[in-house]
């Protein structure tokens, strides 16, 4: 009886060991996943060095929106200080009387004066050696001032071998255009065909164009030609 007893208690220890280790709790604490990211999703962390404060990321959203407005603003200066300086400019010239040039509006004088200055032009640079009084003439009429010097300098050449060489001077005026006009004075360029005939036994004729300016002045009721720039200085 006793023994029979002790099988059955023996029997329950084991089964209520048995039945404790198959329901025994698993331990909450396991391996953690690893959940590092891929090494090119990382960014690379660079330390500052010692001393040195990290420099802060600039502000790309904002940097565009401030460089506009101030461009617009140095723009808007600019602009209004040329304005400024036109309108300026162009009342000291109509307040100046001195500065007034009259070529564009006074279309009448203007005309006058290419016509005048182009007959002188044509006169006094041509030369004709069997009529050489011609020519002095020429110049008496149409010169003033230092031109008149000028013209003696220019011709010196064309006087000196003209008998020799039988030489006549033609000059003809293509083109002017009226620089500079107020009251009487003007400036002019001169646009001109020049021909160089030798009458002797062999004739034999040169072209040349020339191009210079002249001051012109107006002595009563014709103009003449007070200086002569040829450009060469």
């Amino acid at each position: 009886m006793s023994t029979t007893r002790h099988l059955v208690n023996r029997r329950r220890r084991l089964a209520t060991s048995s039945s404790r280790a198959a329901v025994a709790p698993v331990s909450e604490e396991g391996p953690a996943e690893e959940t590092t990211a891929p090494p090119d999703l990382r960014k690379p962390e660079v330390e500052p060095e010692q001393g040195q404060e990290p420099e802060p990321e600039p502000d790309v959203t904002t940097r565009p929106r401030l460089r506009l407005p101030a461009l617009l603003c140095a723009l808007t200066v600019l602009l209004g200080a040329f304005a400024v300086w036109a309108f300026t400019s162009a009342a000291s010239l109509r307040e100046t009387p001195a500065r007034q040039n009259t070529a564009l509006t006074d279309i009448a004088r203007t005309s006058e004066v290419k016509g005048r200055i182009g007959e002188a032009v044509g006169a006094v640079f041509s030369y004709d050696y069997a009529s050489p009084a011609r020519s002095d003439r020429a110049a008496r009429t149409h010169l003033t001032g230092r031109a008149v010097q000028q013209h003696k300098d220019m011709l010196a050449e064309v006087r000196a071998q003209a008998p020799q060489q039988k030489l006549v001077l033609t000059t003809t005026v293509t083109a002017s255009g009226v620089e500079y006009l107020d009251g009487d004075r003007a400036r002019l360029l001169i646009f001109a065909d020049q021909s160089n005939t030798r009458t002797g036994k062999d004739e034999e004729t040169t072209y040349a164009a020339a191009m210079f300016a002249v001051d012109a002045v107006r002595r009563g009721d014709t103009w003449r030609i007070a200086a002569i720039d040829t450009f060469t200085r």
